[in-house]
């Protein structure tokens, strides 16, 4: 196991550049012709994962590669929400380690966890779409089917949220990544859903919702308290941390959706180190830089240039694999090293969402979102697929 980079001490007559290893110097590392194919941007790590070792994901798309890399490589990957009829009720098992869907923004983790332990009760928490069926306004696109009433969304969610909490307590490594910073929320008490309200169906007038762009500050507040919840309940978990290098497929900013994605994803990528540096036994894994970064010269987008390629998910976890999967031989000497981690202050609670825009998705903008959730859930679409979500 590699220990968490440290400074490096030099004579102050000197300089302090000299005798820095070659990963960290760009022409070294990223710019030289032989590296440009392998550049690997992980200097260390502060705990590796073994073949026992139970890890939950959650998160945007990336954490189900992850997922599946895993269980590729014969590593033990936590269902804890697992069954059903493939065939009848297909959607949501085993994408991740609870069937809750995508969780895109830092608040919805959070509040999934509050949730999970009754912390946090919504006030809008069952939506009807347009053909009169009900479904759960936190996993809207779980169930094709839909439910029959708002009681039997309820009773569905009970072994849901009993799922959640074994995820969160039995797992040895959580692995989320960061998706979004834009989202719609409840008026009433500030509730955080994965899809706009009108996409699916809503429970509620559309003045009582309300879109809101997540800035730096709120996204690090509740990352780091959802951690510190997390390890109250699980205190040896092992946590990374990732952001995803999928750009937004739409924005409800004003802002053109270039500048809107690169805001969104700077915003994430600042909360996960920030965070990350601040916690023992909390690691940044670089996936958005060895899809995003100038060595890679697009090579991993499809030619929607927001799509990741086959080739780039396994240049994620060829590095994944180099730094953080050790043998089985290896297992027992780290595994009874395991220690309880300290626990983590919470930061203080910030206010909630500010009103940053008005409850009614535009037509355009609603096919874009139902698309992005179609997408997410099988991964990888073709335009085909993504076309025939819509009719």
């Amino acid at each position: 196991m590699t220990g968490r980079p440290q400074p490096w001490r030099v004579d102050p007559l000197t300089n302090p550049y000299l005798g820095l290893p070659d990963h960290a110097f760009w022409s070294r590392a990223v710019s030289r012709p032989a590296a440009r194919d392998a550049v690997d941007p992980l200097a260390g790590t502060p705990f590796t994962i073994g073949p026992r070792d139970a890890v939950a994901t959650a998160g945007s798309c990336f954490a189900q590669h992850i997922a599946r890399h895993l269980v590729a490589q014969g590593f033990s990957y936590l269902r804890a929400e697992s069954g059903g009829d493939p065939e009848a009720d297909p959607h949501g098992y085993d994408l991740f380690s609870a069937r809750y869907g995508n969780i895109y923004t830092c608040r919805q983790l959070l509040q999934t966890f509050n949730r999970a332990y009754s912390l946090f009760e919504p006030q809008d928490d069952v939506w009807q779409r347009p053909d009169g069926r009900y479904v759960d306004a936190f996993r809207p696109r779980i169930l094709e089917t839909g439910h029959d009433s708002p009681e039997a969304v309820r009773r569905a969610r009970e072994p849901h949220l009993q799922a959640i909490r074994r995820a969160f307590e039995e797992c040895d490594v959580f692995v989320f990544t960061l998706g979004l910073t834009e989202g719609w929320v409840s008026r009433l008490d500030g509730a955080a859903y994965p899809l706009a309200p009108g996409v699916v169906g809503a429970g509620r007038p559309a003045e009582d919702y309300a879109f809101h762009n997540f800035t730096a500050a709120e996204t690090r507040a509740d990352l780091a308290t959802f951690l510190a919840r997390l390890r109250a309940v699980n205190p040896r978990v092992r946590v990374i941390l990732t952001v995803s290098p999928v750009s937004l497929i739409a924005t409800y900013t004003a802002q053109h959706v270039l500048p809107a994605t690169v805001y969104s994803k700077s915003v994430l990528r600042v909360a996960a180190q920030e965070v990350a540096d601040g916690l023992p036994g909390v690691l940044y894994f670089p996936s958005f830089e060895i899809i995003t970064g100038p060595q890679a010269r697009g090579r991993y987008y499809e030619e929607d240039l927001r799509s990741v390629t086959p080739e780039g998910v396994a240049a994620v976890m060829d590095v994944f694999s180099r730094h953080l999967l050790r043998a089985a031989e290896e297992e027992d000497g780290e595994a009874a090293a395991a220690e309880p981690f300290p626990l983590p202050e919470e930061p203080p609670a910030g206010p909630p969402p500010s009103d940053t825009g008005a409850g009614t998705v535009p037509p355009s903008l609603r096919q874009d979102y139902a698309a992005e959730y179609a997408q997410n859930l099988d991964i990888i679409c073709d335009e085909e697929e993504i076309e025939r979500s819509l009719r």
